[in-house]
């Protein structure tokens, strides 16, 4: 078959049927679209979001890259951050400090595979 598996959607159907959605019953009241994160590239693949540990404001998300490639991607967000930063697996901020908040987002950069985590300080 001709096409690679980054065409194909493999990743994304792999989520879609390891991690199916689950329906809550609710009001019949009509709500609007509304999503928490979105990520600009399909190459990346936004793996976790969790309150940071010993930091009630603060929430830490997990990305990494899945294509193989090395990519620039917008994280957005509909979250009212005041403070954005790289961090390690322990939650540690990363040396270079803060993350630039831009209109598109926070811009984040992945080599092949890697993974990127983000603490995000909340507005209380």
């Amino acid at each position: 078959d001709a096409g690679s598996f980054q065409e194909a959607g493999v990743i994304q159907c792999a989520y879609n049927l390891n991690f199916p959605l689950h329906v809550v019953p609710a009001s019949s009241a009509q709500c609007p679209a509304w999503s928490a994160f979105s990520v600009s590239s399909p190459a990346i693949v936004l793996e976790t979001v969790k309150q940071a540990e010993g930091r009630p404001e603060a929430v830490v998300v997990r990305l990494y890259e899945a294509y193989g490639s090395t990519v620039t991607a917008w994280l957005q967000t509909s979250l009212p951050v005041k403070e954005a930063m790289l961090c390690d697996l322990l939650e540690r901020p990363a040396a270079q400090g803060c993350l630039p908040l831009e209109q598109q987002g926070l811009r984040l950069s992945f080599t092949p595979f890697c993974v990127v985590s983000v603490l995000l300080v909340l507005s209380q």
